[in-house]
């Protein structure tokens, strides 16, 4: 019995691959991860020659798409547009689990990692933007400000308009695949999504996203091994080092094969429960008041300078262009690394809400979760290392920036307790991270299946793995942030184009707009589901 049910999963899982996008992407994976094995140096080598032309020639593409897909989603949150639906059923989750799967999915585990460590790199080296001296009472505001500012808005923009992108088309298009080439469907065709082009794209989402999420799981399996130096002595090198990375594997994998409901969603609910926990803790045992201070003018420099900050390249600034490299450039990257699987994994959970809805929850409501956790946490650091509390940058310039976190609650009331919460919320943030994220390239090798095979899913996950483990022995922090920036740089310009078939869209299927008794009416019922040849059908909302 049990070898008839393998064979019938093993023929489902041939059975459900598309074999173009599953080979070139499994071989263009697999194939680094057996270049290293034969020669570690050709891979570092090619690593920096990529990441410093990345740098160097596209760095100001990418502020300007991130910046203006920022403004694109600001304007559906408070346009006409907004009112558009994904699909014409209802939502398959609650506002609750909806908003805690999307924020857990897409960029949690960063920021629980660098919510103790940011500010305070930015504290001892100010943005050349601002003229602040670095470890001055003024640098602490334009610290927090800077990291408000890279973590509230830009970052989840860009996986937003992938995952309202791919699921209009999904949805309201029935010919449509649940895939990230979908997103590019007015530019492509509803007839061409099985051509080269299409094709293409979805073989760089997977390359994009296995260098995406192993830069972070790379992060939080550093974050133990240093941590575990650190505040035990334990130097486990590099077996450590595999260790943490096959063990982290294991536990996503687990996850991932209970499914979205039984597994992501309840570990995203548990993952919101202990980061409110823990911020609030940190808020109150830490220097209240002073956080609230920092943290009302840290917002408000972020709103008052936040087309500067975005558009800053350095250009003309002396150390201004390194520094915007190696900040904000990679943060952007890493982003946009991500914006395939996080994308895919919104499209798949938005089905039934608004495009206002899904906007809304994607840069306004994870900015409300995420200011008060790094104004809260980056505040207490840059407070704590400025007044002689305790020394952080110190045990970080020798250990590297996972110690951050150790340092800063080592100082707290049950400093214990706290390191232990701190390391259990960015090991279940990461886990829901990957577990969403293998679940998305097991999607896109299958030509858009809701519910891949879990032999797809862990083949996957073991690639996964494997990929953070030699970037991790490879280079540590630069090597991880070499490749997100190597893999991110391209869907730049694929979330540009998403961003402007959407526009496309909208407004020619929507441009007819009336305003009836204060709210918006958009075209016509939600029952017209339109085809890929319907150009008249309009889907809308039933108010």
């Amino acid at each position: 019995m049990a070898k008839s049910d393998d064979l019938g999963a093993i023929g489902r899982f041939r059975e459900e691959l598309d074999p173009t996008v599953f080979l070139f992407g499994a071989g263009l994976s697999v194939g680094i991860i057996a270049l290293y094995f034969i020669s570690p140096t050709i891979v570092e080598n090619a690593i920096a020659v990529a990441n410093e032309s990345m740098l160097q020639y596209l760095n100001w593409a990418l502020l300007s798409i991130v910046f203006l897909i920022v403004l694109f989603l600001l304007f559906l949150i408070v346009g006409p547009w907004g009112r558009i639906k994904l699909g014409d059923e209802k939502p398959e989750y609650s506002f609750l689990s909806f908003f805690s799967m999307l924020y857990s999915a897409g960029f949690a585990a960063g920021v629980v990692f660098w919510g103790p460590t940011e500010a305070l790199f930015y504290y001892d080296n100010p943005s050349p933007l601002f003229d602040v001296s670095g470890g001055s009472a003024a640098a602490m505001t334009v610290a927090v400000q800077q990291t408000l500012f890279h973590w509230a808005l830009p970052q989840l923009a860009v996986f937003t308009i992938m995952g309202i992108a791919i699921g209009y088309f999904a949805y309201n298009y029935e010919s449509v695949p649940l895939r990230v080439s979908s997103a590019l469907t007015p530019l492509l065709g509803a007839d061409n999504l099985d051509g080269t082009a299409a094709k293409f794209i979805d073989i760089i989402a997977v390359f994009a996203t296995i260098g995406g999420v192993a830069t972070s799981l790379g992060f939080i399996g550093s974050q133990f091994v240093t941590g575990l130096d650190y505040q035990w002595g334990i130097d486990m090198g590099n077996t450590g080092i595999l260790l943490v990375v096959t063990t982290m594997t294991l536990l996503f994998t687990i996850s991932m094969v209970l499914g979205v409901d039984r597994g992501i969603r309840r570990l995203s609910n548990f993952n919101m429960i202990l980061f409110v926990i823990l911020m609030f803790a940190t808020f109150i045992l830490g220097p209240t008041v002073f956080l609230v201070l920092l943290g009302t003018q840290a917002f408000g420099g972020m709103v008052t300078n936040f087309v500067s900050m975005s558009l800053f390249t350095g250009a003309g600034v002396e150390g201004g262009t390194e520094w915007a490299n190696t900040w904000t450039v990679f943060y952007w990257a890493w982003a946009l690394s991500w914006s395939p699987f996080a994308g895919l994994f919104i499209a798949r959970i938005s089905r039934g809400r608004t495009v206002r809805e899904v906007a809304f929850t994607g840069i306004a409501a994870t900015s409300a979760a995420t200011i008060p956790w790094f104004t809260f946490v980056g505040g207490s650091a840059v407070w704590a290392q400025h007044n002689g509390v305790t020394d952080i940058l110190g045990p970080v310039g020798e250990h590297g920036a996972p110690v951050a976190g150790f340092a800063l609650f080592e100082a707290f009331p049950l400093g214990t307790v706290f390191m232990i919460a701190f390391m259990i919320l960015v090991t279940t943030f990461f886990i829901t991270s990957a577990d969403s994220s293998t679940l998305a390239v097991s999607m896109m090798t299958t030509g858009g299946k809701a519910s891949p095979s879990s032999i797809n899913r862990v083949f996957w996950g073991v690639v996964l793995g494997m990929t953070a483990a030699i970037l991790m022995i490879l280079g540590g922090v630069d090597a991880l942030q070499s490749a997100a920036i190597i893999t991110g740089g391209p869907f730049a310009f694929v979330c540009l184009l998403a961003l402007l078939g959407l526009a496309r869209e909208f407004s020619s299927k929507f441009g007819r707009v009336l305003l009836q008794e204060d709210a918006w009416i958009v075209g016509s019922r939600p029952s017209e589901r339109p085809s890929s040849g319907d150009s008249d059908a309009v889907p809308g909302d039933d108010d």
